[in-house]
């Protein structure tokens, strides 16, 4: 690893390898990010479509270290403030402990507020107690407990109308 600055940049669709290594790269990323997996694709293109959804990807000296991904919603809860939503945080394992997480949430932070953004939040799997450690050393606060429900694609589809 060269000695340059960490960029950090919007990703491009060919990109998308070096994210999936990134997304792989810790104990649970190992167990459930597929390689092979070709809704991968499929995935990161609607997403590039999505004017408010973003995949950063970090480099040093060309060399993918980071990536994090970061959804701007506007909500009416809070008095109308506008959220970033921070998903998908993964900092090479050979780069944990530089800071380079901090300077990813610093460019996070920049982000969002040029998004309009009064507010970041994330969630982190229960498991991981380094990085709650991490995003607390960061000043976030374990404010809210959050829940996950999978669908079955047998479940009812349709959507109730107003």
């Amino acid at each position: 690893m060269g000695s340059g600055a960490v960029m950090f940049r919007q990703a491009r669709a060919d990109d998308l390898p070096a994210i999936l290594a990134l997304l792989r790269d810790d104990r649970l990323g190992a167990m459930r990010e597929d390689a092979g997996d070709t809704a991968y694709a499929s995935a990161f293109a609607r997403l590039l479509a999505e004017p408010d959804n973003h995949v950063i990807l970090g480099e040093i000296d060309g060399a993918p270290v980071a990536t994090y991904q970061i959804t701007f919603i506007t909500g009416l809860s809070l008095g109308a403030t506008r959220r970033a939503q921070i998903e998908s945080v993964r900092v090479a394992s050979r780069m944990r402990g530089t800071g380079l997480g901090a300077r990813m949430f610093d460019d996070a932070a920049a982000r969002a507020r040029a998004a309009g953004c009064a507010l970041m939040q994330l969630t982190t799997n229960a498991s991981r107690r380094d990085a709650r450690a991490f995003y607390a050393r960061l000043g976030f606060t374990p404010s809210h407990i959050g829940f996950k429900r999978e669908l079955s694609p047998a479940e009812d589809t349709t959507c109730p109308t107003t």
